[in-house]
């Protein structure tokens, strides 16, 4: 058999930080995951109690919908700055950062991805997020108060 050639990222990283590499990835996947089924519940218990409100024409069940829809903003934006964190430390690891910090193998050292995008109120106060809890919050007030 013939020897494999090497690619030339196989050559740039060692089988260590490609491991790393995937342990990050990893990481990124399931923030990533948890993310979206923050989305998917928030909509559901939403849902949920925009029915009783239906049923009842009681508008207190829409203001009571607007908490889950914060507490599911800040989980999301929890998750959310993780995967960014996660996503620097990934792009340090190989290089890709303009300002790259230095990374031991293995580690995850979040504490350094704090500042700017990495921060959580930056990550709270997106526009991606904005589009989604920002119209619903204001929905349900709408609903609370016109109706």
């Amino acid at each position: 058999m013939a020897d494999k050639k090497k690619t030339k990222k196989e050559e740039e990283f060692s089988e260590e930080t490609i491991k790393h590499l995937e342990f990050i990835q990893g990481g990124i996947n399931r923030f990533a995951s948890n993310s979206f089924q923050m989305k998917g519940w928030m909509l559901t218990i939403v849902s949920a109690l925009l029915g009783f409100y239906a049923n009842s024409n009681n508008t207190r069940f829409a203001l009571v919908a607007v908490v889950p829809v914060v507490i599911f903003w800040v989980l999301d934006s929890y998750y959310l700055q993780l995967e960014r964190q996660f996503r620097g430390i990934y792009n340090d690891v190989t290089g890709l950062s303009k300002d790259v910090k230095p990374v031991r193998p293995f580690e995850m050292p979040i504490q350094n991805y704090t500042e700017g995008k990495y921060s959580f109120l930056d990550v709270f106060l997106s526009k991606w997020m904005m589009l989604l809890y920002f119209p619903v919050i204001l929905l349900l007030l709408g609903i609370y108060f016109f109706s």
